[in-house]
């Protein structure tokens, strides 16, 4: 190789240095993904239509659901959640598994956490659901987003145990679902993209940080009474929160009230049937899109648990 040339395979003429940040090539190299709140306009999700694992369930409790299962029905109200979602301007992606899943693949909320630079894929803290974290990594990187961890060693982390306060600032708690060590492992990552994280701890008996506290604006969170961590309502308020209390505990336990997504500022898909808590919203300014769940309910989880967030309009970037 002459000194007098130097090829563009090795830095001389015609090489094309990269300096495009990789949240600047999101939409371009990278499948369109990010979020950084829990309230902007909602513009892509992941779901996964329940399939034959769900059939012939030979005990609820010993994969953590509540009741047997209608699995018709709960075919059909997933397919309600999905048309109602893409109704309202957000594109519904499917995880599609090679295999047959564990059972409770249908609750992808658990299985990622998505930042402005693409998703931290969970690993779920019970040998039930051990391995389904495989099949929502496969179809994120099918998809082209970007992968930023997959939580390791004796870490476990589920998504819907963290949530964004901020564009620069995480709720992250610990307790039945995720432990110290995957906290950790996800607030490194978080950390790497400037973004602090508040640890909070869940009381005993709480299955989620998602089953207590929702966010349905950027100054407004609906948290459940006696079960909210006392640190993350105060850190709520710190940073320009009120914070509403759902008034109907029956409607929140057996109804999923509180299990809702937000579709945009003060608009969420929630539950139907629960006359009380959906006044109560209401009367917040809320709008209130409704969809059948009862049947969904029965396996432990609702619209939120069932979402995983693929895309919002950042804050950040607005």
């Amino acid at each position: 190789m002459s000194k007098q040339h130097t090829p563009s395979a090795y830095g001389g003429k015609g090489w094309s240095p990269r300096l495009t940040s990789l949240q600047d090539e999101i939409g371009r190299l990278w499948h369109a993904c990010g979020i950084d709140s829990e309230w902007s306009p909602l513009k892509a999700v992941l779901l996964h239509r329940p399939g034959e694992e769900l059939d012939d369930l030979a005990s609820p409790e010993a994969v953590y659901m509540l009741e047997p299962l209608d699995t018709t029905s709960v075919r059909g109200q997933h397919d309600g959640i999905a048309r109602t979602l893409r109704e309202h301007g957000v594109t519904v992606d499917y995880v599609n598994p090679a295999r047959t899943p564990p059972p409770n693949l249908l609750f992808v909320a658990d299985l990622m956490f998505m930042t402005p630079e693409g998703a931290i894929v969970g690993r779920p803290a019970s040998t039930v659901r051990a391995g389904e974290e495989c099949h929502v990594a496969r179809r994120l990187a099918d998809l082209g987003i970007p992968i930023l961890k997959t939580v390791r060693g004796n870490g476990v982390f589920e998504g819907a145990d963290a949530a964004w306060l901020d564009e620069r600032t995480v709720l992250l708690a610990t307790g039945l679902r995720t432990n110290q060590e995957g906290a950790d492992q996800v607030a490194s990552v978080l950390a790497e993209l400037g973004v602090d994280v508040i640890q909070v701890g869940l009381p005993y008996g709480s299955m989620h940080l998602m089953g207590e506290l929702r966010f349905a604006d950027r100054d407004l969170a609906i948290a459940r009474p006696g079960w909210t961590p006392f640190a993350a309502v105060q850190a709520l308020r710190e940073h320009g929160y009120t914070v509403l209390f759902t008034p109907d505990e029956e409607e929140v336990t057996r109804g999923m009230a509180l299990n809702f997504i937000t579709l945009g500022p003060r608009k969420i898909l929630m539950s139907a049937d629960n006359p009380i808590t959906q006044a109560f919203y209401e009367a917040a300014g809320i709008t209130c899109v409704v969809a059948e769940t009862d049947e969904i309910g029965k396996a432990a989880g609702g619209i939120g648990c069932m979402t995983g967030i693929v895309e919002r309009a950042l804050v950040g970037t607005s």
